[in-house]
């Protein structure tokens, strides 16, 4: 384990290393390779992601490449400050990009808005952060070589955004799911897709082995039955809207009954009955 000014690096398996930021409890992935490492996600402001790079090089010198496994603050404000340490690659879905590139300013308010209340002094962090856009995109699938190790991204389908991506690395038997896999709480469907999502995550199954380590976006590392049981969660979810919206049922009477709770649940219900209308 190493620590630096609060946060540390825990390796949960051959050179994969998890950092959990205590604000937000979001996870960093840190993978070393022999003359190369990556790092999946960069927290939320200039000051976060800069105690994060002294985490990561405390454990290694190497040029970095970073993956933003989507575009929402907790996952990707950090981009710039490791971007100061030199020339760094970044990785993400084609959507992530897009809004990270055309649309900052939104992308920045919309996170202002949404921490404001609870904590305005991160809120006040996050509008004097620099958004800085992905430099490279993925549609499908990509193979990234770090230091020799494959590293291979995924967009297996919209979910807890348009453009969630997946990180694996095979020789380790370890996924990174982003927010497609919550721990520490509920699932967010504030912009999400729930009735995909639950096909998304029957795709992540796919991706697993008994074995595998699974980093959650929030929250401890899981295991491929912890995912099973959070896809049934959602196959439940997306039942129970598909039927309140047959029914014409009101969203906050339909969410009273989701596995998630009633608060994520109205968010979930309300987003599942925009899809079905065909306004998500």
């Amino acid at each position: 384990m190493t620590t630096t000014t609060g946060i540390a690096f825990t390796e949960i398996a051959d050179r994969v290393y998890v950092l959990r930021q205590p604000v937000l409890d979001v996870n960093v992935t840190l993978v070393v390779g022999d003359g190369g490492a990556l790092v999946v996600d960069t927290l939320s402001t200039a000051g976060q992601a800069a105690e994060l790079l002294r985490a990561v090089r405390a454990l290694t010198a190497d040029p970095l490449v970073v993956v933003n496994t989507h575009h929402h603050f907790d996952h990707c404000f950090g981009n710039a400050a490791l971007a100061a340490d030199g020339p760094v690659p970044i990785y993400a879905h084609e959507e992530t990009v897009r809004l990270l590139r055309e649309q900052p300013a939104l992308v920045r308010r919309q996170a202002y808005d949404e921490v404001l209340p609870a904590d305005p002094g991160l809120a006040a962090e996050l509008a004097r952060t620099t958004v800085l856009a992905p430099t490279h995109s993925v549609r499908r699938e990509a193979t990234i070589d770090v230091g020799g190790r494959a590293v291979l991204l995924r967009h297996l389908g919209r979910g807890h955004t348009e453009g969630d991506l997946v990180v694996q690395v095979p020789d380790a038997d370890v996924l990174v799911a982003g927010d497609l896999i919550e721990q520490s709480g509920p699932p967010a469907f504030d912009d999400a897709f729930p009735l995909e999502w639950v096909e998304t995550v029957a795709a992540l199954l796919g991706c697993l082995t008994p074995g595998t380590v699974v980093v959650p976006g929030h929250g401890t590392v899981v295991d491929t039955e912890f995912v099973r049981v959070q896809h049934d969660d959602l196959a439940t979810m997306s039942w129970l809207i598909r039927n309140g919206d047959a029914d014409r049922a009101p969203a906050d009477r339909v969410a009273q009954r989701t596995p998630f709770g009633p608060e994520a649940g109205l968010a979930a219900v309300q987003r599942g009955y925009a899809e079905l209308r065909g306004d998500a």
